[in-house]
């Protein structure tokens, strides 16, 4: 009580009576008077966490128009699982380390989940992979970020040919693939569909790692990308099958929505830092202008 009236320029007995107007106006105690020393009572505790929180939303209020202003309170990110194994540590570390004051809430999930999430302002902003031609929504600012290419993997023990095979031979055999809403799922599906042939899936299984896993034990056919590849355990397992009518991948969106003022700093440095994260991981970066990464900006 002595070093709080000390930093708040208070006597000792005007601190009291502070504290008994809070406990009168809440209806409860909120020091426990009987200890030695002096304790906050189970109520107490609860209001100065409640308390806390209250003190840090009136900061965020007061910096919303900042620019300049040191970002602070909550950060909130969407990713995919895919783009989480990848490229996610990097760029949590620089925020973490240049801006100390921020709290990271990362949520996973699928890319169009994502992008409602950031339409309805429950996330700040999300790095998605969406299928070829996908056009952001107007009310969000979106950067095309990258071109991921996607192969088509098999179990080396399936005695699958080395030679090219079709789309309609690949469709003879159930895949190992993510759940509905995944963007490389969903390009595999568009393609079937076109070609009027039938998507049957062996298993559905969260993670590359696992994916690639139940591939190599010939559970089912499977994609991946070839960074993803490239480092897995079970590679040499692993057989690459060529497929001249399904070279496809799927592209990677920084999306945001109108961020307040104290977040805009933030913002960017999670953009670079995925560029550098994309370029370290030989996932070509595609040319492009700052003055373009502009509200819903085409796939092109």
């Amino acid at each position: 009580m002595v070093r709080a009236a000390e930093k708040l320029h208070l006597t000792q007995p005007g601190l009291t009576r502070r504290v008994q107007n809070l406990e009168s106006m809440l209806g409860v105690e909120l020091l426990d008077r009987q200890s030695k020393p002096l304790k906050p009572s189970a109520a107490g505790t609860e209001v100065y966490a409640l308390a806390r929180t209250v003190l840090r939303a009136v900061d965020d209020l007061l910096s919303v128009a900042s620019l300049d202003s040191e970002p602070s309170g909550e950060f909130r990110i969407g990713m995919p699982p895919f783009l989480g194994e990848v490229a996610l540590e990097k760029p949590v570390d620089r925020l973490r380390s240049v801006f100390p004051r921020l709290t990271l809430r990362v949520t996973a999930g699928w890319s169009p989940a994502l992008v409602q999430a950031v339409e309805r302002a429950s996330l700040d902003a999300a790095i998605v992979l969406m299928p070829p031609g996908f056009s952001a929504p107007e009310t969000l600012h979106a950067t095309r970020l990258a071109f991921v290419p996607t192969v088509v993997v098999a179990a080396r023990s399936l005695g699958l040919p080395e030679t090219p095979m079709t789309l309609a031979e690949l469709s003879r055999y159930e895949w190992v693939l993510n759940q509905d809403g995944c963007g490389m799922r969903s390009v595999l599906r568009r393609a079937l569909q076109v070609a009027g042939l039938p998507l049957n899936v062996a298993v559905e299984a969260f993670g590359s790692a696992l994916q690639l896993s139940l591939v190599a034990r010939g559970l089912g056919i499977g994609l991946v990308t070839p960074d993803i590849l490239e480092g897995s355990l079970h590679q040499r397992a692993l057989q690459i099958i060529d497929t001249p009518d399904f070279r496809t991948g799927v592209d990677v969106w920084f999306i945001h929505g109108s961020v307040p003022g104290r977040l805009t700093q933030a913002i960017d440095l999670l953009r670079s830092s995925l560029d550098e994260v994309l370029i370290e991981r030989k996932i070509a970066p595609l040319n492009k202008n700052p003055k373009k990464n502009m509200r819903a900006s085409s796939p092109g």
